[in-house]
């Protein structure tokens, strides 16, 4: 059964970027210490990351996120989905309106005008036949950023969150996590490295 998972790097303090992000500065201020997990060479961390990449049917993601990606700064053969994993499943972004020009036009891009809820559909059937060539399930992964990922937990759009806590204290950002209806999750893995603990929820 094709999942759709939440995967994103927090703080312990609940920010998914430092202060100031933006499109030349995308994980903000300090926030380059949420995905040191994700670079580094310590075995747990490298099996989590190609786990993660490995089960990938489809990939969600905000235009925001979009635009850091695919700049000039952003994503390259040595750095991309999954870190140095660089994994090219299909990609769906959320947008008001598509991009003039992509810059990664090797990857297969889909933008969805019509919200969340149909991006995500969109992903799940990439990602379902994507899972029959394969035979084997894969998930739709929601990448981010932060507003988008929130906005699905609100939705009841999200079976599983996957959370990368990383030791460290923005102080502030752009939180996770904001006002709206409760969710009650099932805690399924926890996994522990020196860069980062590794949590899986079921969310109810």
């Amino acid at each position: 059964m094709t999942r759709v998972v939440a995967d994103i790097s927090i703080s312990l303090d609940g920010f998914v970027t430092g202060p100031n992000a933006g499109s030349d500065n995308g994980l903000g201020d300090g926030g380059e210490a949420l995905h040191t997990w994700a670079f580094s060479d310590d075995p747990v961390d490298r099996h989590v990351v190609a786990q993660a990449t490995t089960r990938s049917g489809a990939v969600v993601m905000g235009r925001r996120l979009f635009d850091i990606v695919d700049g000039p700064h952003g994503w390259s053969d040595e750095v991309g989905y999954g870190a140095r994993e660089v994994g090219k499943p299909p990609f769906v972004v959320v947008t008001s309106a598509r991009p003039e020009s992509v810059r990664l036009s090797e990857l297969d891009w889909t933008f969805v005008t019509t919200g969340l809820a149909d991006a995500i559909e969109v992903a799940r059937s990439r990602a379902a036949a994507a899972s029959a060539r394969r035979g084997e399930d894969l998930d739709v992964v929601l990448m981010g950023g932060g507003e988008l990922i929130g906005s699905a937990l609100a939705a009841g759009l999200v079976d599983t969150l996957s959370l990368h806590l990383a030791p460290v204290v923005l102080g502030a950002g752009t939180p996770l996590f904001s006002e709206g209806a409760s969710r009650s999750l099932v805690q399924r893995e926890v996994t522990v490295s020196p860069n980062a603990t590794h949590l899986v929820y079921d969310v109810e």
